[in-house]
């Protein structure tokens, strides 16, 4: 198991939940979007909970590191920063790229599973590694799309990327959910073949599904299947820490308590 503190259960902290997080039960930690704070500039609230000891973790999404273009270090340098301002023990993005030629997707966009990428994004995660001073850890992501003659599982994927760079793993299992409804992968088979010994911490979230297509909304209550996931999970490792993200339609301060219970459930049978 990586050396990285317990988290216990957390929420995704975002400025419409800025008074809400502070007041809500059974919040152990937090986790920020690296892109939307300034390490200067901190809100006093964020701040607040940094001082009284919660883990504040900052997690990126856009330093595109499977892209083919040359990795845009101010951006890791500016994670950086965030991390030091916010004591923060381990930093993240996803396994994914956001932009090329000169066009931003506004998207996390899926990798070609081919040797030729994962060579790509161990060159990047290695230069981010080198600028950001604490444990790296990179996540699995929703897509709709797959790309065709794949070489390798996503599950072998991420594990010569941890073998590779010795970067640690964010499992989102409502990702995972995603990708089973939408391209008929396994997630199960993904939790047999994946390191979870480099397992940070897991994301769940709430989707909905709109034409026969599900969306990983972050606007929706967790479904019951995504805890069944974190089931799966918990029976193969005692997570060290697990996040809810809620992203939008943002529901009382009981419904996101009544959550928040639902995955403690779960990893604290």
């Amino acid at each position: 198991m990586a050396e990285l503190p317990r988290f216990g259960v957390g929420i995704g902290w975002r400025p419409e939940l800025d008074l809400t997080v502070p007041r809500l039960p059974g919040v152990d930690w937090v986790e920020v979007v690296a892109e939307n704070l300034q390490p200067g500039a901190l809100p006093a609230t964020l701040t607040a909970l940094r001082d009284r000891g919660m883990p504040v973790l900052p997690h990126a999404v856009s330093l595109s590191l499977g892209g083919a273009e040359e990795l845009d270090t101010r951006r890791v340098e500016h994670l950086a920063e965030l991390t030091e301002a916010l004591g923060a023990p381990v930093a993240s993005d996803h396994v994914c790229f956001v932009r090329a030629g000169g066009l931003d997707a506004g998207h996390l966009i899926p990798l070609p599973r081919t040797r030729e990428a994962l060579d790509v994004l161990v060159d990047n995660v290695k230069l981010a590694q080198s600028i950001l001073g604490v444990p790296f850890a990179l996540e699995n992501i929703a897509a709709l799309l797959e790309w065709p003659d794949p070489e390798l599982s996503e599950a072998r994927f991420l594990a010569e990327l941890t073998d590779r760079t010795g970067c640690l793993l964010i499992v989102d299992v409502a990702n995972l959910y995603a990708n089973a409804r939408n391209l008929g992968s396994d997630p199960v088979s993904f939790l047999d073949e994946i390191p979870l010994d480099r397992l940070a911490y897991v994301h769940v979230a709430g989707g909905e599904e709109h034409h026969g297509i599900y969306h990983d909304t972050h606007a929706h209550a967790v479904p019951p299947p995504v805890l069944d996931l974190l089931g799966e999970l918990r029976s193969r490792v005692d997570p060290p820490g697990v996040l809810l993200e809620r992203d939008d339609a943002y529901p009382t301060d009981a419904e996101l308590a009544a959550e928040l219970a639902a995955i403690r459930a779960v990893i604290e049978p």
